[in-house]
């Protein structure tokens, strides 16, 4: 009975269409899962434009790229997840497309650095692989690949495309205040985001959940593929004593991740059906509260 709440897919840098996706999840019995894309809702709407199994739970969802508050620094990844956001909102349509005109004058500086560094890598190839509107490293890396400039996409990052690396250009990334802000007038929950990532000892991570609960975090991500059975019972106890959502997935982006396999993680990952169902009854409440208040 087991669920996974943060994949990526296509529409960012996963290499599975949101409909395979459906189909891989039906098919390991996945009772429930979320599609959580890097600054972007498309693979969400397109889910919810095709018919799925009933047997399927499904939460709308979607991670952004953001910014530690002062005078916390992350020596990682800080994304935010949001859940049950409405992927039709104009303040978050208007604050993911500030980050994808961002991406979007990023990559061409990208691919300089690149063909600065020996490889004949174009815009246009990169595109190709991506097969639609988002590009990004990932695709870039799989280039690289394809034409033999590197043995594996792991080592594209490693060497070239990883923050410090020749070819790695800063993307824009929302301010925590900000992200957590749109994604509650969505209607979503948010969720920080593999806590593992950022490398802080557990006192630091509470003072920072602290600050960002003063902000409307409401949730953290305690399963994850990369926690350690010790970490995941040290955020569980964190989320109890802050009265957090608890929330957890894989972190799937197909072959773009090798070694992270949809609902298992990397074989021992279980987030247990009551976190979906936890964060299914809370969102149901929130839009009663709406209802009854005449926001809807």
């Amino acid at each position: 009975m087991n669920v996974d709440l943060h994949i990526h897919s296509t529409a960012s840098d996963g290499s599975l269409t949101p409909s395979e996706i459906i189909g891989l999840a039906v098919k390991l019995d996945l009772k429930a899962i979320s599609i959580t894309d890097h600054d972007t809702v498309d693979g969400v709407l397109d889910v919810l434009e095709n018919r799925r199994p009933e047997t399927l739970g499904f939460i709308t969802g979607v991670e952004i790229s953001s910014t530690p508050p002062l005078p916390y620094v992350s020596k990682g990844s800080f994304h935010i997840l949001g859940y049950g956001i409405r992927p039709d909102d104009p303040s978050l349509t208007q604050a993911l497309d500030r980050v994808k005109q961002a991406r979007i004058e990023r990559n061409p500086r990208i691919i300089s650095l690149l063909n600065n560094a020996g490889f004949n890598v174009t815009l246009e190839e990169v595109a190709r692989e991506a097969g639609g509107d988002v590009i990004g490293r990932p695709h870039m890396a799989r280039v690289l690949v394809d034409k033999g400039f590197v043995p594996t996409i792991k080592d594209a990052f490693d060497r070239y495309l990883a923050k410090g690396k020749p070819a790695y250009v800063e993307k824009l990334k929302l301010d925590c205040a900000e992200a957590i802000r749109v994604l509650k007038k969505a209607g979503g929950i948010p969720v920080l985001a593999h806590p593992v990532s950022l490398d802080m000892d557990i006192k630091t991570l509470s003072g920072l959940l602290d600050r960002m609960i003063d902000m409307g975090l409401m949730g953290i991500e305690a399963y994850y593929s990369d926690h350690s059975p010790e970490l995941v019972s040290q955020y569980l106890d964190l989320a109890k004593e802050k009265n957090l959502i608890v929330t957890g997935g894989s972190d799937y982006h197909g072959s773009f991740k090798a070694g992270i396999d949809l609902g298992t993680g990397r074989g021992d990952l279980c987030v247990p059906f009551s976190v979906y169902e936890n964060l299914a009854a809370r969102l149901t409440d929130m839009e009663k509260q709406r209802e009854s208040s005449g926001l809807k």
